[in-house]
């Protein structure tokens, strides 16, 4: 839903987030980037297997996040901070014991990469892969400015004169409940003050429109 797709107000600048594939979405992108986005957070999961290892042609997950981690900063011109969940020891062994035959797959499957990307789409500061922590590196807000000067894809680089785009943001809610009666229209009472015909009556007016 639409209501999450807001760039958080910090101290620290302007932060939006998106996850796994939603990185993908250029409309969601842009819809942060037009919020004036000055750090990007892209979560993934540890790892992404799409074939067995033993046949080759796995999916590259660490190439593939980092390529759409530095295509977004550098049309962004924001900082980015991919983060990848790490697979334990604990949570191997839980999956393995649910079914042994994945052991071979999650072994020989890369792990996904946690780094920092800067405007240019350049990887900084340190990574980390294969162990559990915390990675850090410096990110100046300012360096953003100049890059802007050259291409900004939501100022003077856009074209509003042929691209609109409409986000809805509304909150969505599994059901609607409607608990009162409905409100009668102005009219509604005015037509119940005459009062119905009796059977007799209308018996009557039958019989002269017949005999006329």
């Amino acid at each position: 839903m639409g209501v999450g797709l807001k760039v958080a107000e910090t101290r620290l600048g302007r932060i939006g987030a998106l996850i796994c594939g939603e990185n993908t979405n250029p409309l969601a992108r842009f819809a942060l980037m037009a919020q004036g986005e000055q750090v990007h957070i892209s979560s993934w999961p540890p790892m992404w297997p799409t074939r067995r290892p033993a046949g080759g042609g796995n999916f590259n997950n660490v190439a593939a996040n980092r390529i759409r981690a530095s295509a977004h900063c550098f049309e962004a011109k924001v900082f980015g901070i991919v983060t990848a969940g790490y697979m334990d020891r604990a949570m191997r062994e839980a999956l393995v014991a649910r079914d042994g035959a994945i052991a071979d797959v999650i072994d020989r499957t890369p792990r996904a990469a946690s780094f920092f990307v800067d405007p240019t789409g350049e990887v900084i500061g340190e990574v980390l892969q294969d162990e559990e922590g915390i990675a850090y590196a410096e990110l100046d807000l300012n360096a953003s400015v100049e890059l802007k000067q050259f291409h900004d894809v939501v100022g003077y680089y856009n074209r509003f004169d042929i691209f609109d785009l409409s986000i809805d943001r509304t909150r969505l809610t599994p059901a609607r409940f409607a608990d009162q009666a409905r409100p009668a229209t102005v009219a509604e009472p005015e037509r119940r003050k005459e009062p119905l015909p009796s059977v007799e009556a209308a018996t009557e007016s039958r019989h002269r429109a017949a005999n006329r």
